[in-house]
């Protein structure tokens, strides 16, 4: 059986639609049915379709003209001409306007499920080659299996929600993988075959964010030189994955909320009210507690999205991990860029394992990438990790000035400041650190640097 795709169903005759609806629905899939062109504009401007099925006549109108105007709205959509008065010349002229497939009347129950069968298995390829291209880029070679208590924990309870379509929020310092979390989620689900998007709320303005979560029309703000259907409408049957969501616009959170309490929405300059049907997993690595407090966060959104908690701890607190997950990203990165580094040197070991990894895992894949880059030997050194010789004096100078430990939030702002102040530039300082400019930004912000 094909994987189920949402349907529409356009035909003047009232038979033929249930004929066809029970069809399709017999097989699973999710059908909608309507008698006229406008009709079907109106359908898929509420519902995102992965395939319709459209009688060349309906009534007086010729739905050669629908065809371009459904595609507009939805240009990932299939489209099936059914028609009674077949004909080359039709058949021709349906392709040109960017029919998908051609059906003469009268059709079997048989020949609709083999046509519905090749459209899902067109439309199953399509969202696996938009998976793989969102992940270019942030795919590397982490894995969730560990030795740490605490992760195990987060693992399992990840592998227990996946089934359910249930929120969650996902927590934990910046590059500790939550995005990687998140995505396993999703591919544990039952969703795993329909899309995965990713928005990440700290990367745009309100408005260009607005723009990127719901989607706009053409027109509807200066530069909208066409429709953009937005990452809800692109996650369709999937997931969509808020990346750090503490950091979402106060004005475009009474909206996120009341997508996420009946999944319905308008793109931006179009007051058509849609509906999706996606599973939402959320992250951040801000205290949402704290910053309900000060007023940047709605309680209510808080309470809508924490319905499953799942904590990743740093990688500071995983320790016992650090050394299987370099020998992995150092087999990984050697592959890539054909180099020959194959094993850590003892000291370089020893390094890796004293290090207090303030980027976590992004840190640790980024120090090991630079290290296979730079090693021209099969042993990587110390000397190629390149650690930054800011944190450890940095630690001590603190235990000296005040004669005790200190907080680890203000060593963390002693070594911002020291990585800063021997950098040329807010690019080179983040990839030192192990992580996003973004981060860096906000760091910087919330120290007062």
């Amino acid at each position: 059986m094909s994987s189920s795709l949402n349907v529409l169903v356009v035909d003047d005759e009232l038979n033929i639609r249930k004929a066809v609806a029970a069809c399709l629905e017999a097989d699973g899939h999710r059908v909608v049915s309507v008698g006229t062109s406008a009709d079907a504009i109106a359908a898929a401007e509420r519902r995102s379709f992965d395939l319709a099925f459209i009688d060349l006549l309906l009534g007086a109108e010729s739905a050669l003209d629908l065809i371009p105007r459904l595609l507009a709205i939805a240009p990932w959509m299939k489209i099936v001409v059914i028609t009674a008065y077949a004909s080359v010349d039709t058949a021709v002229e349906s392709m040109k306007r960017g029919a998908a497939d051609y059906l003469p009347k009268p059709f079997t129950p048989a020949q609709v499920s083999l046509v519905v069968n090749k459209v899902a298995e067109i439309r199953a390829l399509e969202q696996k080659v938009a998976g793989l291209q969102e992940a270019v880029g942030q795919s590397g070679p982490i894995d969730l299996s560990s030795a740490s208590s605490a992760m195990q924990r987060a693992v399992a309870m990840a592998r227990q929600v996946a089934a359910s379509d249930v929120t969650v929020l996902i927590r934990g310092e910046s590059g500790t993988g939550k995005g990687v979390l998140a995505r396993a989620i999703h591919g544990w689900s039952a969703r795993a075959d329909k899309p995965f998007a990713v928005v990440a709320c700290p990367a745009l303005s309100a408005d260009l964010l607005e723009s990127e979560l719901f989607g706009h029309v053409k027109g509807a703000f200066t530069g909208a030189v066409r429709d953009n259907p937005g990452r809800i409408a692109m996650s369709e049957g999937g997931t969509l994955f808020l990346d750090e969501i503490g950091d979402l616009p106060s004005r475009l959170q009474p909206k996120l909320l009341r997508f996420l309490q009946d999944r319905q929405y308008e793109r931006v300059g179009d007051h058509t009210t849609r509906a999706a049907d996606m599973r939402v997993i959320t992250a951040t690595n801000v205290d949402l507690e704290q910053a309900v407090r000060e007023g940047r966060f709605r309680e209510d959104l808080l309470y809508r999205i924490n319905v499953i908690q799942i904590e990743i701890p740093p990688l500071r607190d995983r320790h016992e991990d650090v050394a299987e997950l370099a020998e992995k990203m150092l087999l990984h990165f050697s592959r890539q860029h054909h180099k020959a580094a194959a094993r850590f040197g003892e000291e370089a070991k020893a390094a890796l394992r004293a290090y207090t990894w303030p980027g976590n895992l992004r840190e640790l894949r980024n120090v090991v990438e630079r290290a296979v880059i730079l090693c021209q030997v099969e042993t990587v050194g110390v000397e190629h990790l390149m650690l930054s010789p800011a944190s450890p004096p940095a630690a001590r100078a603190t235990l000296n000035a005040v004669g005790e430990p200190v907080p680890l939030e203000k060593l963390e702002e002693m070594h911002i400041r020291a990585v800063l102040s021997t950098t040329p530039s807010i690019e080179k300082a983040a990839q030192i650190l192990g992580i996003s400019t973004v981060t860096l930004w906000r760091r910087r912000e919330r120290y007062g640097i």
